[in-house]
């Protein structure tokens, strides 16, 4: 039997509104310590908002982080998934889009949150990862995602060219 999302996810997510301000949304993930919120609007999951997305959005934009709405710098295209869901396909999903924060959705209802993170350490994963990261090419790949997989090399021991896991286009 393989495992799925609903065995890894988190449950008690923690969410705020789209006309929340950034700076309450930024408290709020201090104080919880956790980096994403998902936003709700009407019990529905319509966004997520991430450390990232407040600097890329909020801070290299010179946005006031008082007056600016999350409504504003959330990203909208919200990527789900189901708690049934096998992990390695809720893997797949995320490599494919470049993300590491997937909310978990059920009868549209947000019912969990499971990360790339949650998905590296569990160890059925393991193997089918490393058949996939040797198919990977990085050259091109957001360095965020060079980040996990270089730290999940380590973790399994796989050494590779540090030139090809180095993104071509951005800065270190």
């Amino acid at each position: 039997m393989f495992l799925k999302i609903e065995d890894l996810m988190v449950k008690d997510v923690i969410t705020v509104k789209p006309e929340e301000t950034v700076w309450e949304a930024v408290e709020l993930m201090n104080r919880q310590e956790i980096g994403c919120l998902v936003i709700l609007e009407n019990e529905k999951a319509v966004g997520i908002v991430t450390e990232r997305d407040i600097l890329a959005r909020v801070v290299l934009g010179s946005k006031h982080p008082m007056k600016t709405k999350i409504s504003e710098i959330m990203t909208r295209s919200l990527v789900v998934g189901k708690p049934d869901m096998e992990i390695m396909d809720a893997a797949r999903l995320m490599f494919k889009r470049g993300i590491k924060k997937l909310p978990v959705v059920e009868g549209g209802r947000l019912v969990g949150l499971v990360t790339l993170t949650d998905l590296v350490y569990s160890q059925e994963i393991l193997v089918e990862m490393v058949r996939a990261l040797e198919k990977l090419s990085l050259e091109k790949a957001p360095k965020r995602l060079v980040k996990v997989v270089d730290h999940f090399h380590r973790i399994i021991g796989i050494s590779q060219d540090p030139v090809k896991m180095k993104p071509s286009n951005t800065a270190t």
